[in-house]
């Protein structure tokens, strides 16, 4: 017969901070209450809502992203998760029948080559015929196959990558734009390893992007078809075939994890509620023994204990609020990631106000063309039910970390200069039915060369600092998914350390 004493008893309640209610912030808390362990969670967000940077609005019979609009498919994490919350069936795929990007040449829109995915040609006959390139600029492109792999593994910038591998010209007029429309970068800085280790490993394996590629191709051959036409093959510029959001916005895809979080009962949310300390508790805190080792101060609120806490706050922001708790090491290696700042202008048309005929998903812009725009994304082409009939929703993009001085302007200003490229380059007629500029200060992190170097610095000094955590966008992955896939590593070493100390007891 079992001795009582020696049954496993109930297990105690952990509180676990969330500083910051963003989709980091958000999967690490669902996270945390799918764990199985005891846990309480509190989200401290400084805003009045969920979501941070996601936010839709429907107004004017728009339906429209003032954040991201989609998320890649192929990284699991996003795609899991609306799994777990019963949010797959609102998920809606791009339009194949505008699944094509376009590129300015001499102020003039042209169509990226078919196939052409970032840097990958994977319809060489394409790249032959393409207006975009000239002739010397096609065939050094395309001579990429006989260039000899970099002996070493040191980590480069995307922009000595390409123009070592596919030429000058490839970079300026393909590669440039595409990449700034991701990551708002100056290529000459942004890290290969940390952004598109994809095209490395080809280069390692293969000797080539364009070997690696073909030899893809010939194992995508004895796949299924259905497989081939939804992969990267289908369209051109981003890999849009892959590309996922919600039919009713992504904000709904917040409101069903936040409905998913209130149902469980476990996480209380604090809005209006901005963290000024992250700190330790006194080791030798006779007054309250057994008290949890981390407090949380803010504004208009009392401090509050926890046993863990996850901070998925920009860097800089995340070394303001922790300037108490870590060392002095561990904040220059936070405030060492850089951040760039852009605006989306987002306006309302009728497709019948352009010269264009707008049949395709967007339009980049390269730097050489010196333009004021970075890019234009045809949200309604994208995806169905963003505007009415006859009428168009585009966001056009301002800023980045390479012409930040436009950032500077009013949004009267920036909105005049946006009007402006799109009659000049679209044969614009009218003004927007409505039109609207969303700044994002300080928003992007940069991954330039050596960043995978500085996060596992970061990490390292972190694990000096039991239960605290770090999680978000500027470590490894700036998209959707990324940022998903960091909460929950947050969330599950939460876990992990709070069942082995219950274990231990």
């Amino acid at each position: 017969m079992t001795d009582a004493a020696s049954r496993p008893g109930p297990k105690p309640t952990r509180r676990v901070a969330v500083i910051g209610g963003g989709i980091t912030g958000l999967a690490a808390a669902q996270r945390l209450v799918a764990s199985g362990e005891n846990i309480e969670v509190v989200i401290l967000e400084a805003s009045r809502r969920l979501g941070g940077i996601i936010r839709t609005e429907v107004a004017h019979g728009f339906l429209m992203e003032l954040g991201p609009d989609s998320f890649i498919t192929n990284k699991p994490a996003a795609i899991q998760l609306c799994e777990e919350i019963g949010f797959s069936k609102q998920l809606i795929p791009t339009d194949s029948r505008y699944r094509r990007s376009l590129v300015l040449r001499n102020g003039k829109p042209m169509p990226i080559p078919d196939g052409f995915m970032l840097m990958v040609p994977a319809k060489p006959s394409a790249i032959l015929m393409t207006p975009i390139l000239s002739l010397a600029g096609k065939l050094r492109l395309l001579s990429e196959a006989l260039i000899f792999r970099r002996p070493n593994d040191d980590d480069e910038s995307l922009g000595s990558f390409v123009r070592r591998r596919f030429g000058q010209q490839a970079l300026e007029r393909l590669v440039q734009p595409l990449v700034g429309g991701i990551y708002t970068a100056d290529p000459e800085l942004l890290s290969l390893k940390a952004t598109m280790p994809r095209f490395l490993e080809m280069e390692r394996s293969h000797g080539s992007v364009i070997r690696a590629t073909l030899a893809e191709q010939k194992q995508d051959r004895n796949r299924s078809s259905k497989r081939v036409s939804n992969d990267e093959s289908s369209g051109s510029g981003a890999r849009y075939g892959l590309f996922a959001t919600a039919a009713g916005g992504l904000s709904d895809l917040v409101a069903a994890i936040e409905q998913a979080l209130r149902k469980s009962g476990r996480v209380a949310v604090h809005l209006g509620t901005v963290v000024t300390s992250v700190e330790r508790t006194s080791d030798d805190d006779q007054q309250s023994p057994g008290r949890p080792p981390w407090v949380v101060c803010s504004r208009d609120q009392q401090p509050m204990d926890f046993d863990s806490v996850i901070v998925t706050l920009p860097t800089y922001a995340a070394a303001n609020i922790l300037q108490r708790a870590v060392s002095a090491e561990l904040l220059t290696s936070l405030n060492a990631i850089k951040y760039a700042s852009s605006a989306i202008v987002v306006s309302g048309h009728q497709v019948s106000d352009f010269n264009h005929p707008m049949d395709a998903f967007g339009l980049v812009v390269p730097a050489i063309e010196q333009r004021k725009v970075l890019a234009v994304s045809f949200s309604s082409r994208k995806f169905p039910g963003r505007a009415p009939d006859g009428q168009i929703l585009l966001r056009t993009f301002v800023g980045g970390a390479m012409q930040p001085e436009l950032l500077a302007n009013d949004s009267d200003t920036i909105q005049g200069f946006v009007n402006a490229e799109l009659r000049s380059i679209f044969g614009m007629k009218a003004e927007p039915m409505f039109s609207e500029v969303i700044s994002y200060n300080n928003a992007m992190p940069q991954y330039h060369v050596g960043h995978l170097d500085r996060v596992a610095t970061i990490e390292s000094l972190l694990k000096q600092h039991a239960g605290l955590h770090l999680a978000g966008s500027a470590y490894h992955g700036v998209g959707i998914p990324d940022s998903i896939a960091s909460g929950q590593a947050a969330a599950d070493r939460v876990a992990t350390a709070m069942a082995v100390l219950r274990d231990e007891r």
